[in-house]
C-alpha cells in the first residue's frame, strides 16, 4: 500500500466508513457484492474491512460499485393495516 494517499481517497474512506458503520450496512454491501461479482459473503466482508482499514486499495471500479450500493435508498418495512384499501 502506498504511503502517499490521495486526498479524495481519504475522504471517500472516511465517508464510506461512516456509512458502513451503521448496523447491517457492511453485511448488506458484502451480500450485494457477492451476488454481483461472485465469491462468498464472508470474503467480501473481510475485503471491505481491509479497504476501510487502509490495508487494501479498492481500485476505481470497486470504489464506484460500493458508492452505487450506498447510494440506494434504504428499504423500508411498510406495514399495511387491514383498512389500507379504504381510499383506493
Amino acid at each position: 500500500m502506498s504511503a502517499e494517499r490521495k486526498p479524495y481517497l481519504e475522504a471517500w474512506l472516511r465517508r464510506t466508513g461512516r456509512e458502513l458503520s451503521a448496523s447491517g450496512r457492511l453485511s448488506e454491501a458484502a451480500l450485494i457484492l457477492s451476488r454481483k461479482k461472485g465469491g462468498q459473503v464472508e470474503e467480501w466482508t473481510e475485503r471491505l474491512r481491509r479497504i476501510l482499514g487502509r490495508e487494501e486499495d479498492p481500485g476505481f471500479e470497486l470504489l464506484t460499485e460500493i458508492d452505487s450500493i450506498l447510494a440506494r435508498p434504504a428499504k423500508r418495512d411498510l406495514h399495511v393495516g387491514a383498512d389500507a384499501d379504504l381510499f383506493d
